[in-house]
C-alpha cells in the first residue's frame, strides 16, 4: 500500500487509512465482546510503530503479548490479506517492551505518592468529602515540613503524626478528625495488600522511556501486563489517569507535528469514569483537548460509545466501531448514538451495517487532511504482522532479558525520604530525654508532681512516626494538573 496516503488499516469499497499528522486527534475502538477489537488496536499499534512512532498499551486480557513475536501463516489471514490487497503481507515481530505494576510479568511500573497526588489517591481509597480533606492536609504538611511522601510507609507516618496531633493542627490547617485519619489508614492497608506497595515508590518512572525507538527506527511498543491489575479496577483507572497527567505535564509544546510523539491506547476506558465526580471527569477533558499539541495521541477502547462522557466522546476524531447487540434499550440507544457520530455513507445505512458487522469488520471513519470527519467506510480490518494471541512465558521472559531497561527499573530503591527522616528525630529524641533523666533523676519527680508537660508539636511528631508503620517514592511534592484539582 503508497506509504504516502497513510496507515492501512483495510478496505471496504475502498481503502481506509489514518492520516499520521491527524493521529494526535484522537480516537475510539468500540464493539462488543468477540467482534475484534483486540486486532484492530494490534494492527493500529503495528502501523504507527512501523512509522516510528512509540506506543503504549494495556494488555488486558494477555492477547497482546504476542506482538512481541512475528505471526504464524494461516489461510484465513493470507485470504483477507489478498482480498483487501495488502502485498506483500509480511509477518514480523514488534519491538515490545513489557512492563508490569507487579514485576512479575514486565519491568516494575512505579510512581510516588507525591506525584499520585492527594486528589487521585482520594479516588484510589474512595474517600468521602471529609476524609479527602484530612488526606490534602496531610500533604500540606509534608510540604510545609520538607518531607518528601514517596512511598506508603512515609504517608502512614505522616497521619499518624495528624492525628496524634490534631488539636495542635486544626488551627491552621483545619479540622483533623482522628476518626477519618483512621479510615484512611485502613484503606491503605487494603491498597497495600491490592499492590500499593510495589506501585508506590522508587525508582518512578521516566515517561521518556515510553518514547523510545528501536535500532531499526520503528517505534518501541510499549505493554503493560494489565489481566492482574485488572481485578483492581480502581488501581487501573488511577494509574491510566496518572499517566494522563506526566505525559502532559512532562512533554513540551510542538503544535501539530507530522506524525505523533507517541499513542496511548487505554482499554477498558469506562473504568476511568465510572463513578468519577464532574471535577475529576473535567480535568480529564481538559487534558484530552490539550495534550494533542504535545504530540499525544490518545485511543479509547471500550464496548460501547456510552461508557465515554460526550462532552470527551467529541474530541475523538478517528472511529472504528465493530458490531454492537441490540438486545436491550441501552443497547439499542448505543448503536443510534455510534451511527449519529459517523459521516453518513450513501451506500448503506450505519446503524443497520452496526448490528451486522461480522469478526474482523468495522465501520471505521478517519479525519480528513483538512481536520474534518470522512465519509465512513465499512471496513474489512486487515490482518496483523505480529502474532495473534499471547506469548508463552518462556518468549516473554526472554524478551524481558534482552530489554536495556532492566538495571533501570526492576529493583527497588529506597532512599531517606518521611519516613527515615522522622524515624531518626524521633530516636534522637527519646535519646535527649533519657540523657536528661540519667543527669537529673531528682527532679523526674518534681516535674510529675507539678503537672505534665504539654509536649510540642514536633516532640508529638517523632514520637508518632517511631510507631508508624507502611513501605517508598521521591522527588518533589507536586501534584500536577489532575492532583492540582483542589488547590
Amino acid at each position: 500500500m503508497t506509504v504516502e496516503k497513510g496507515l492501512f488499516l483495510g478496505k471496504g469499497r475502498r481503502a481506509v487509512y489514518l492520516r499520521p499528522a491527524m493521529a494526535n486527534r484522537h480516537g475510539l475502538i468500540a464493539g462488543a465482546t468477540g467482534t475484534g477489537k483486540t486486532v484492530s488496536l494490534q494492527v493500529l499499534a503495528e502501523a504507527f510503530s512501523d512509522r516510528g512512532v512509540p506506543v503504549f498499551m494495556a494488555d488486558v486480557k494477555g492477547d497482546l503479548s504476542g506482538m512481541a513475536l512475528a505471526g504464524t501463516e494461516k489461510p484465513a489471514l493470507i485470504k483477507r490479506a489478498a482480498q483487501i490487497g495488502l502485498e506483500p503481507y509480511t509477518l514480523r515481530a514488534c519491538p515490545v517492551t513489557f512492563w508490569d505494576l507487579y514485576g512479575k510479568k514486565g519491568h516494575r511500573l512505579r510512581t510516588t505518592v507525591a506525584e499520585i497526588g492527594p486528589l487521585l489517591l482520594a479516588r484510589m481509597l474512595d474517600l468521602n468529602d471529609t476524609q479527602e480533606g484530612v488526606l490534602y492536609a496531610t500533604f500540606q504538611v509534608a510540604d510545609d515540613q520538607g518531607l518528601l511522601l514517596l512511598d506508603l510507609k512515609d504517608l502512614r507516618a505522616m497521619l499518624n503524626f495528624m492525628a496524634e496531633n490534631a488539636r495542635e493542627l486544626s488551627a491552621e490547617y483545619g479540622n483533623i478528625p482522628r476518626a477519618s485519619v483512621g479510615a484512611i489508614q485502613r484503606r491503605l492497608l487494603v491498597l497495600q495488600q491490592q499492590g500499593g506497595r510495589q506501585f508506590l515508590g522508587e525508582p518512578a518512572l521516566d515517561i521518556r522511556d515510553f518514547i523510545a525507538t528501536a535500532e531499526d527506527g520503528r517505534g518501541r511498543v510499549n505493554i503493560l501486563a494489565a489481566d492482574r491489575l485488572m481485578q483492581q479496577p480502581r488501581l487501573y483507572a488511577t494509574f491510566l489517569l496518572w499517566l494522563m497527567s506526566e505525559l502532559f505535564e512532562e512533554l513540551p509544546e510542538i503544535g501539530d507535528p507530522d506524525k505523533p510523539r507517541i499513542v496511548f491506547f487505554f482499554d477498558e476506558a469506562h473504568l476511568l469514569f465510572n463513578d468519577a465526580p464532574r471535577a475529576l471527569v473535567d480535568k480529564v477533558e481538559q487534558v484530552v483537548r490539550l495534550i494533542r499539541s504535545k504530540g499525544v495521541g490518545i485511543y479509547f477502547v471500550t464496548q460501547s460509545p456510552l461508557d465515554i462522557p460526550d462532552r470527551i466522546l467529541g474530541q475523538l476524531g478517528n472511529r472504528v466501531q465493530h458490531a454492537l447487540r441490540a438486545f436491550t434499550p441501552r443497547d439499542q440507544k448505543a448503536v443510534r448514538a455510534a451511527a449519529e457520530t459517523f459521516r453518513a455513507n450513501p451506500d448503506f445505512s450505519a446503524a443497520q451495517a452496526i448490528r451486522e458487522l461480522g469478526v474482523g469488520e468495522a465501520l471505521v471513519s478517519t479525519l480528513t487532511a483538512k481536520g474534518t470527519p470522512g465519509v465512513v467506510e465499512r471496513t474489512l480490518i486487515r490482518p496483523p504482522a505480529s502474532r495473534m494471541g499471547p506469548a508463552r512465558a518462556a518468549e516473554r521472559r526472554a524478551v524481558i532479558a534482552a530489554s536495556p531497561l532492566g538495571d533501570r527499573y526492576d529493583q527497588p530503591v529506597d532512599r531517606k525520604s518521611a519516613w527515615e527522616r522522622l524515624t531518626a528525630r524521633a530516636a534522637k529524641a527519646d535519646a535527649d530525654t533519657e540523657n536528661r533523666k540519667a543527669k537529673a533523676p531528682g527532679k523526674t519527680a518534681t516535674k510529675a508532681r507539678s503537672g505534665r508537660r504539654r509536649q510540642s508539636v514536633w516532640e508529638a511528631m517523632m514520637k508518632s512516626v517511631a510507631r508508624s508503620i507502611g513501605s517508598s517514592l521521591g522527588r518533589q511534592v507536586v501534584r500536577g494538573i489532575l492532583g492540582s484539582l483542589h488547590r
